[in-house]
C-alpha cells in the first residue's frame, strides 16, 4: 500500500486437495504442490510487514503461512475463530487493532469481510474477490480499515 499507514493481511489459505476425493477430516487436508508454490510467494510478498501470524487451525491455512513465519522468525498462532464457518466479526477487529499482521482464513469468512467492508464504502482496489491463495491487503488508521487492496495469488 502506498504511503507510511499500517497495513494488516487477510489471506485465502493457498490450493489444496479436493474436499471431494479427501476421506480424512477436512480439518487435516493439506496443500498441494501448487498450494506450497503460492505459500512460498506469500512469504516472500509479505515478509517485509509481518509482524504476527494468524491462522485457522486447519492444515491447509497453516501451512500457507508457515513459510512468512519462518522467514520472520515468527510462529503460526493458531486461532479457532478464524476457521471455517467462523463469525467474521473477531478477524475484522484483528485486522483494525494489529497493523502488521498477517490473517489465514478460509473463503467463507474472508468473503464476509470483504463484502461487509464494500457495504460500508470503504475503497477497495480489486473488486469482490478471494481466490485462493488470495490476500487483501488493508490499510489502518485510527482502529479502522480505511481501504483495502486485492493482492493475486502468486
Amino acid at each position: 500500500m502506498p504511503g507510511d499507514e499500517p497495513v494488516s493481511y487477510l489471506v485465502r489459505h493457498a490450493k489444496a486437495g479436493s474436499r471431494e476425493r479427501w476421506a480424512q477430516p477436512d480439518r487435516d487436508r493439506p496443500l498441494t504442490e501448487a498450494g506450497r508454490v503460492q505459500a512460498a510467494g506469500l512469504a516472500r510478498l509479505l515478509a517485509p510487514d509481518a509482524r504476527r501470524v494468524m491462522s485457522s487451525p486447519y492444515v491447509r491455512c497453516v501451512q500457507t503461512v508457515e513459510p512468512l513465519a519462518e522467514a520472520n522468525g515468527l510462529r503460526v498462532e493458531e486461532e479457532d475463530r478464524l476457521a471455517e464457518g467462523a463469525d467474521p466479526d473477531w478477524a475484522l477487529g484483528q485486522l483494525c487493532s494489529a497493523p502488521g499482521s498477517v490473517l489465514c482464513t478460509h473463503g467463507d469468512v474472508m468473503a464476509s469481510i470483504v463484502t461487509a467492508l464494500a457495504d460500508a464504502h470503504i475503497p477497495l482496489n480489486g473488486g469482490m474477490q478471494w481466490a485462493k491463495g488470495g490476500t487483501w491487503a488493508f490499510t489502518v488508521s485510527g482502529g479502522r480499515i480505511t481501504g483495502g487492496r486485492y493482492l493475486p495469488p502468486a
